[in-house]
């Protein structure tokens, strides 16, 4: 006589992320019909700086548009991250408690950051250059959340993600930000020669250190 085994069905609520990755594609859709030629270019910093010397403005820090795709950025690397500690068995992808924790310590983690680059800037009489790299460092880490949008929602919805995916976008992630650097050093060549020591002090402290500590932090808890 068989006997009939009766399993819970454990039913995942990711209803919280479909609204927030609805949310982040609404916007990328509302910037390329209200801001269509400043999307388009922003679109090649994958290839071309011409974006990064055509809104060089400081003042565009504060734009509707770097706002808005600082979001977009805010949710895709929070969700990689979330994607991340599930894969490596720390949390799972449906708590939304785990994502909101990720996300405010993301953003309080950058808004911090960003203060402190700009008290050393007004410090040692070098805001607008601090300006100049944050906007540079803005943009590109904006195309990068863009990019990682996407990858983010497949990874999100597939059950088994590929071991291979996680480390290759990590090495992206690391190989951009190297060619950021690059980049602003090539533009402020001289700026940066002059204020060689500055440059370093700023390169160890607010760019290597918080990131070192950031993983120490992670993998330790």
């Amino acid at each position: 006589m068989n006997i009939l085994q009766l399993s819970e069905r454990i039913l995942v609520n990711k209803d919280w992320a479909t609204i927030l990755f609805v949310l982040a594609i609404s916007i990328v859709a509302l910037n390329k019909t209200v801001f269509s030629v400043r999307f388009n270019e922003f679109i090649k910093l994958g290839y071309s700086d011409k974006y990064n010397k055509v809104y060089k403005d400081t003042n565009n820090l504060l734009s509707w548009f770097t706002i808005s795709m600082f979001v977009i950025q805010l949710l895709s690397f929070s969700f990689f991250i979330l994607l991340l500690l599930s894969y490596f068995n720390y949390t799972q992808t449906d708590n939304y408690i785990t994502y909101i924790q990720i996300i405010t310590f993301l953003f309080v983690f950058i808004l911090s950051k960003f203060l402190i680059e700009k008290i050393i800037g007004t410090t040692i009489n070098s805001e607008s250059i601090v300006d100049q790299f944050n906007l540079i460092k803005v943009n590109y880490r904006a195309f990068l959340g863009f990019v990682l949008l996407p990858i983010n929602i497949i990874l999100y919805y597939n059950s088994w993600p590929i071991k291979a995916v996680f480390y290759i976008i990590l090495t992206v992630f690391l190989l951009y930000n190297v060619f950021t650097y690059y980049f602003l050093v090539k533009t402020y060549q001289k700026t940066i020669l002059g204020n060689l020591f500055y440059f370093i002090l700023y390169l160890c402290t607010l760019e290597i250190l918080p990131y070192y500590f950031m993983y120490y932090w992670v993998t330790k808890n």
